[in-house]
C-alpha cells in the first residue's frame, strides 16, 4: 500500500561476533601456562567461523585445562573428573544444532577417562576434543601422570616416572572408527589455530593432542622442542594443516604426509624423526552415531505417548 512504512518486513542484519563476544571471566591460569594461548586461539577459532555464543558449548572435566568452559561467555559444562566425553556425547545426541568442544588433560582423559576416550572415539560424533597435555596432574599438585615422560620427578615419584609414557595420538589411532587425530604445539598460534579451525570443521570426533606447557610444575621440559624446531617434524600435505610458506619456513624438518594413509599416521605417531605435528588422520567418510541417535528428535509429545501406549499394550493379558 502506498505510503505504508515496510521496514519491519525487511530481514534483520546478521549480527557479527567480534572476540570480546566469546571472552568470559579473566583466566586464572599460572603466568606462562600453555592454556592462555590455547583459549587465545579457541576464541579466534570462535570468531573467525563466527559460532554463536548461544549456539556454542564447553564441557571439561576437572584439572587446570577445565577451567576453560568459565572463560568462554557461551554456554559451559565443568563437570566430574573423566567424564566430559558422556556428557558431551549425551549433549550432542539431544542437540545437532549445537558447536560442541570438550577440553580435558593428560589425568583427566587418560587415566580415569580412558574408557570414556576409547568409546567416544568409536562412536565419532561431530565434537571437537582438545587434549591440553603437560605430562602432569597439574591441580593437584605435581602427580605423575599417564604421559609423564619416564624419569620425569613428581610428587607421587620422587625418583622419577618408572614407566615409558602414553602416546595419546598412537592410542586414538587405533581405535575403531577414528576419524580425525591431529596434534599441535601452544607456542606455535598459526598452527595451533590452523589445526582447531580444521578440527571443527570436521565432520566427526576430531581429537587434537595439544602439547601444553606448565610452568610451575613441568618447567623446562618442552623448551628443547620450543627452542629448537628441528625436533620437530611438521606433516605437510594439500589436505592436511594449511599454513602460510612463512611459518612452514620456520620447520626444518617436514614431510608430506597423505593424511587418509592410516598405516602412514600410525608410523608417523610413533614420533621416529622427532615431535610430529599436523594432521595424522582424517577419514570424512566415518559412521557417526550422532545421526543415530538424532532420529526421533523432532517427535511431538503426544507423537511420544501414543507409541509408548502402543508398546505397553503389547503386555496386556
Amino acid at each position: 500500500m502506498y505510503g505504508l512504512k515496510t521496514d519491519w518486513l525487511e530481514e534483520p542484519t546478521p549480527r557479527y561476533y567480534t572476540l570480546g563476544d566469546y571472552e568470559g571471566e579473566t583466566a586464572r591460569w599460572c603466568t606462562g601456562c600453555g592454556d592462555h594461548a590455547v583459549l587465545t586461539a579457541v576464541q579466534r577459532v570462535c570468531k573467525e567461523e563466527q559460532l554463536p555464543p548461544d549456539k556454542t558449548v564447553f564441557v571439561s572435566g576437572i584439572g587446570c585445562s577445565s577451567r576453560f568452559p568459565h572463560y568462554m561467555k557461551t554456554y559451559g559444562f565443568h563437570g566430574l573428573h573423566g567424564r566430559a566425553l558422556p556428557v558431551a556425547c549425551g549433549i550432542r545426541s539431544r542437540r545437532p544444532d549445537l558447536h560442541i568442544f570438550v577440553v580435558t588433560g593428560d589425568g583427566d582423559c587418560c587415566s580415569i577417562g580412558t574408557a570414556h576416550w576409547i568409546h567416544a572415539v568409536h562412536y565419532n560424533m561431530n565434537l571437537v576434543v582438545m587434549l591440553f597435555d603437560n605430562n602432569c596432574y597439574g591441580l593437584t599438585k605435581n602427580q605423575t601422570s599417564p604421559t609423564s615422560p619416564k624419569g620425569s620427578k613428581s610428587n607421587t615419584h620422587p625418583r622419577g616416572a618408572a614407566l615409558d609414557p602414553l602416546n595419546p595420538v598412537q592410542i586414538t589411532l587405533a581405535i575403531t572408527n577414528a576419524s580425525f587425530v591431529a596434534r599441535t604445539v601452544d607456542w606455535n598460534p598459526p598452527h595451533l589455530f590452523a589445526t582447531l579451525q580444521a578440527a571443527h570443521r570436521h565432520k566427526g570426533l576430531s581429537f587434537v593432542q595439544i602439547i601444553q606447557r606448565c610452568p610451575h610444575y613441568k618447567a623446562g621440559v618442552h623448551d628443547p622442542l620450543q627452542s629448537d624446531p628441528s625436533q620437530l617434524l611438521l606433516m605437510t600435505h594439500p589436505d592436511g594443516i594449511q599454513l602460510d610458506d612463512s611459518i612452514k619456513g620456520i620447520f626444518k624438518n617436514q614431510r608430506e604426509h597423505d593424511p587418509s594413509d592410516m598405516d602412514a599416521a600410525r608410523a608417523l605417531a610413533r614420533d621416529p624423526e622427532g615431535v610430529s605435528i599436523g594432521l595424522f588422520y582424517r577419514n570424512e567418510s566415518g559412521e557417526r552415531y550422532d545421526e543415530y541417535t538424532a532420529l526421533g528428535i523432532a517427535t511431538s509429545r503426544d507423537e511420544k505417548i501414543a507409541a509408548l501406549k502402543a508398546e505397553l499394550s503389547l503386555y496386556q493379558i
